[in-house]
């Protein structure tokens, strides 16, 4: 059993073999390792984790593709996997990042949208056949890919031709009669929905950006577009595969030692309500069932508090707040609320009322972390 735990044989042989590598045998290590790992991850801690992901990216630069694209194969299927070796075997050459490409969901949208720009038109193309194509994945994608990727990502029922897809596919089909054709025999997508809804998000943009007296560029629009598509998704709530999935894109962000505030406001400013959720439970170092339980319970009090402790700026409190998957959505009363508690209570009351909570479920429970709400007068 040592060995789950990231100190026992295997990594004994790999300190062996870094003083005299061996090709044939780091890549047997390798597979052997990410074998391992794929048991054993349930069970793994963080710093487990991390081990794993250092000596596996080590091994990666030493052994030949074949065992690379092996590793890669077993770690695709995982929703929890190590995030540095994820993103250099999904940059590798195509051989090795299909199955990444093509089926892991710890590749987070931003990841999916630098490879796209940056990778081959053999690492476009497999991106545009997974299940899902986001809207803002599959918008580069028309960008940056030939027409068979194009054709590819039309004919997957999994991508989502939203506004920022629809716009551009339209250009595209103008030009190429098989795009056209199977965007005609698309039955899901609403033209005149997405008409209105770019109108909308582009008006929003262009009276915001005026307000700043700012000059308005198509990549704000844009955004601004994505920002309304998914607050327009928040609305219909918690959704558990949508949480498992971002759950295990944020924990690979921090894998990679990448994850931080930015982080949070960049989701925030998509419109990313289950990875806001998964983010704050890392901020606030709670297991992600309570951040479950709070948006399950409505629980805005429990937020109110644990973001003051955090010490956030108003403003960020209240994109937090609106953003995140609730059950239902947060009435305006209950936003109101919880804005002026947080604008009351002190950073160091709302630590002492944080704090208290851990020690009374630690003394209750055996763990602080299995508490369900903190009460707020």
């Amino acid at each position: 059993m040592e060995n789950t735990s990231g100190k026992g044989s295997a990594f004994a042989n790999f300190n062996a073999l870094t003083n005299d590598p061996d090709s044939v045998e780091c890549a047997e290590l390798m597979r052997n390792m990410a074998k391992l790992f794929r048991h054993v991850v349930d069970r793994c801690d963080d710093e487990q984790i991390a081990k794993y992901d250092e000596v596996l990216c080590q091994l990666a630069e030493i052994v030949e593709a074949e065992a690379r694209a092996d590793v890669a194969e077993m770690l695709a299927p995982l929703s929890r996997a190590p995030g540095s070796v994820v993103i250099m075997l999904a940059n590798d050459k195509i051989e090795v990042a299909a199955p990444l490409l093509e089926f892991s969901s710890v590749l987070s949208d931003d990841d999916l949208i630098e490879i796209v720009q940056a990778q081959s038109e053999g690492h476009r193309f497999a991106i545009a056949g997974r299940n899902p194509v986001t809207d803002r994945v599959g918008s580069e994608i028309v960008k940056c890919g030939d027409n068979a990727t194009v054709l590819r990502l039309v004919e997957n029922e999994n991508a989502e031709i939203g506004d920022g897809t629809g716009g551009s596919l339209l250009k595209r089909a103008g030009k190429d009669r098989e795009i056209a054709m199977g965007l005609g025999l698309r039955r899901d997508i609403d033209w005149k929905e997405i008409h209105a809804r770019l109108s909308i998000a582009g008006q929003r943009a262009v009276r915001h950006l005026a307000n700043a007296d700012s000059f308005v560029e198509k990549e704000e629009i844009e955004e601004a577009q994505a920002v309304v598509l998914n607050r327009i998704k928040n609305e219909v709530g918690f959704n558990a595969k949508e949480w498992k999935v971002a759950w295990g894109q944020v924990k690979a962000l921090a894998d990679r030692r990448q994850f931080n505030l930015s982080s949070l406001e960049r989701f925030c400013r998509f419109g990313y309500g289950h990875h806001v959720a998964s983010a704050l439970a890392i901020l606030l170092r709670v297991k992600p069932e309570v951040l479950v339980k709070w948006l399950a319970a409505q629980d805005t009090g429990a937020l109110t508090v644990a973001i003051r402790a955090l010490n956030f700026d108003p403003e960020l409190f209240q994109r937090v707040m609106v953003t995140l998957p609730w059950r239902d959505k947060v009435s305006r009363e209950d936003a109101a609320e919880a804005a002026q508690k947080y604008a009351t209570l002190s950073r160091e009351d709302a630590r002492d009322i944080f704090e208290m909570w851990r020690s009374h479920s630690f003394a209750k429970n055996g763990n602080p972390e299995r508490q369900q709400s903190v009460n707020v007068a």
